[in-house]
């Protein structure tokens, strides 16, 4: 008999989930006489309950199939404005009986706190605690697109509602840290740091200034507003025309933001010492990703196909980022993608298979993507779909019935082997051919500038153009030759032989001095153009490059021009090929570098110079911005020989350059992981590092690899991989 998409929601998806259970209702039983189990060696689950959702009929028999499945664990959101339903008077009723049936299922439970979302009833007793946008209105109580409860947007920064913050988080732990299902806290949902004027946060940045600068007439000098007059007329800046009041505004944005989360790690901690503390962001690159990670036992982040795209250098890419934050600490993905999304902006006028509905080929790819890149353990955004508000059917592998589909079927294939290979996960991906640096200060300012997204007003830090597009542009010229590029961070580019520095506009000394200190070191720096243009404060160097990068490259400036609207096909030559350019365009004049390309017009357009134990590349535009816009084949092939001219071998070349694979090492052994993203099945040569004598395949239900030597042979299913054993 032929399935149909819809096959899971008639009588025979309706008995597999009676089978299901009454398989299940056992081994429950018996899960019920213990009151401990083993963490999970991978976990594997998604979010569950988000009030009112799923029905209440439908709890018992949904954890019996989950766990049969073998799920093994569920986020819950604990919504403050879901249980302090009156001032000091809790309902936990719906969230006790969620954690005794996960106690029942043998399936751990994260503790989603959600306290940015306050009760209704707060709105009216802390009206002074409303948050308040750019242009000074005040927001009100409303329903939340991702639960469709109520809850009221006040701001942390009052110390009234933060106490009020405190007794609930006091409460939720004490009610739930010794439940034997009570794995940890997820205490950040999406980490991005709130922007709000209300009284207390432009408090809350003036001392922040005073720590800065120490004096107004310091503060005055540097942001050029001279009649300030005192402390008490210092505002957050409600534009961008100042660069550098602008700057601090977006650094102390993340400072607040930590300051927050410590306070909620500070205070779970000393009332429940054993369990995680988690926490999750966005796949997108902002310091908050790396600075959350760093405060946490275990980070995730979200990141959902069909807000994005399918393309799978996007899928590869926003795993990455989040192995880079989390440098070597475990990371899961959070909030994963396991349906269809409707109705909702970003799946307009997109193919139905850039995401917007999945079937169970691109649950099972988009997870084995998650695992190559790193990931170490996998959490859909939803477990059933909504049934309420805007993201009704949205996310969940099961049916909206709570049926078991294609989907769900191949989300418990992936979570039983990914449980009983536990040798795997002893290993990790080993560190890139190529670190592309990301520097902070640069996002900021093309954001302030209206170039980028980087973190501030204007959108989230993964869209838009500048910064983010010569970051991703990059990273796709690496991919697209399956050179392993890693994000790393301006503190750790002593670990990469070579490193690349995107839309470097706008630079702090200290950033300078450390990229200095890496070539001097040995290090291969290759840089866009305009590197530190724009100094501290976003004040403009009168020698380019500035901050002393002149002697870093060899080169001064003759010509610069900044016209981004103009030059969206600039093309220049670098070491013998004809590459793409994006944004800004500046000449050099030599000043102990060599030539190593040129404009069209015949001026020089990139430098080569040796400094201390290093060498640097300096080139006179953005080709990670071309790239991303043009994807010509020769500026693939520049990027590409990069590794070359540092004298670094590729790890894994790729035959086929659809065909994306990975190396693991650990003490769990070596693994090839072989990726296939697109829809017909491909064979494919990898060559590796050093020559093997077995290569089995671990993941195909059949043998598809060989190998001979350094070169491994494996035949990947569509929208499939192979995790291959090495010996």
């Amino acid at each position: 008999m032929k399935k149909s998409p819809l096959f899971p929601a008639g009588w025979l998806g309706r008995l597999r989930v009676v089978v299901f259970a009454t398989l299940a209702a056992a081994s429950a039983a018996s899960a019920a006489q213990d009151d401990t189990w083993p963490d999970p060696v991978f976990p594997f689950g998604a979010v569950y309950f988000r009030k009112s959702n799923p029905p209440e009929r439908d709890w018992a028999r949904d954890h019996q199939v989950a766990a049969e499945m073998g799920m093994n664990i569920f986020r819950h959101w604990f919504m403050w404005a879901s249980v302090e339903n009156s001032p000091g008077k809790y309902d936990w009723r719906d969230y006790d009986r969620m954690v005794d049936l996960e106690g029942q299922n043998h399936i751990k439970v994260v503790i989603a706190e959600n306290v940015t979302g306050a009760p209704e009833w707060m709105w009216d007793k802390y009206p002074q605690a409303r948050h308040i946008d750019v242009d000074g209105a005040f927001s009100y109580p409303s329903s939340a697109t991702g639960s469709a409860t109520g809850s009221a947007a006040l701001c942390l920064d009052n110390d009234e509602v933060l106490a009020q913050a405190g007794k609930f988080l006091t409460a939720l732990v004490e009610r739930y840290r010794d439940k034997p299902a009570t794995y940890g806290y997820d205490l950040w949902n999406e980490s991005n740091p709130q922007e709000c004027f209300c009284p207390a946060t432009e408090e809350k940045f003036r001392d922040w200034l005073k720590a800065k600068y120490g004096t107004i007439e310091k503060l005055s000098r540097a942001w050029h507003r001279y009649s300030l007059g005192d402390w008490e007329f210092v505002h957050a800046p409600h534009n961008k025309i100042g660069y550098p009041e602008a700057l601090d505004w977006e650094q102390f944005r993340r400072d607040d933001a930590m300051r927050l989360m410590r306070w909620r790690i500070d205070l779970i901690r000393k009332l429940d010492p054993k369990n995680r503390i988690t926490a999750h962001g966005t796949g997108l690159l902002n310091e908050i990703e790396w600075r959350m990670s760093d405060a946490v036992q275990t980070y995730g982040y979200t990141w959902v196909a069909s807000r994005h795209t399918n393309a799978p250098w996007m899928q590869f890419q926003a795993v990455d980022i989040v192995r880079g934050g989390a440098r070597g600490k475990p990371f899961w993905h959070a909030e994963a993608t396991g349906g269809p999304l409707w109705l909702q902006p970003q799946v307009l006028n997109r193919p139905l298979e850039d995401g917007r509905s999945s079937d169970e080929k691109d649950v099972r790819v988009w997870s084995l993507i998650d695992m190559t890149a790193g990931a170490s353990g996998i959490l859909f955004t939803r477990w059933r779909p909504l049934l309420d508000g805007p993201l009704f059917g949205a996310f969940g592998p099961m049916g909206m019935d709570g049926s078991v589909t294609p989907r769900a079927e191949m989300a418990g294939k992936l979570a039983r082997w990914a449980n009983a290979h536990p040798d795997i996960w002893k290993s990790h991906p080993v560190r890139g051919d190529v670190g592309i640096v990301f520097v902070q200060e640069a996002a900021d300012f093309a954001g302030i500038q209206g170039l980028g997204t980087g973190g501030g007003r204007g959108g989230e830090g993964g869209g838009g153009n500048g910064y983010i597009q010569s970051a991703q542009g990059a990273y796709q010229a690496f991919f697209d030759s399956n050179i392993q590029a890693d994000f790393v961070g301006i503190d750790d580019i002593g670990e990469y032989p070579v490193v690349y520095l995107p839309f470097p506009e706008m630079l702090k000394k200290s950033t300078a001095d450390k990229l200095r200190d890496y070539v001097a070191k040995g290090g291969h720096l290759v840089s866009e153009g305009c590197p530190g243009y724009f100094g501290d404060g976003g004040t403009v160097g009168t020698v380019q490059p500035n901050l002393g990068l002149d002697e870093l490259f060899g080169a001064r400036e003759s010509y610069v021009q900044f016209t981004p609207d103009i030059l969206t096909k600039l093309a220049l030559t670098v070491q013998g090929r004809q590459i793409g350019g994006q944004y800004f365009l500046q000449e050099y004049q030599l000043t102990g570098g060599e030539e190593a390309g040129r404009f069209a017009n015949g001026h020089i357009a990139a430098v080569e110079h040796e400094f201390g134990k290093g060498r640097t590349l300096l080139i006179g535009t953005f080709p990670g911005g071309g790239y991303f816009r043009n994807h010509a084949p020769a500026t693939r092939e520049f990027f590409a020989g990069l590794l070359a001219w540092a004298g670094v071998k590729q790890q894994v070349v790729s035959s086929d350059p659809e065909i994306k694979a990975r190396l693991h090492r650990g003490p769990g052994g070596t693994y090839l992981w072989v990726v296939n993203p697109t829809r017909q099945p491909k064979t494919v040569n990898l060559t590796l590092p050093a020559a093997f004598r077995r290569a089995t395949d671990l993941w195909q239900e059949t043998a598809h690899a060989t190998v001979a030597g350094a070169v491994v042979t494996a035949t990947v299913g569509d929208r499939d991989a192979a995790v291959i054993r090495l010996e």
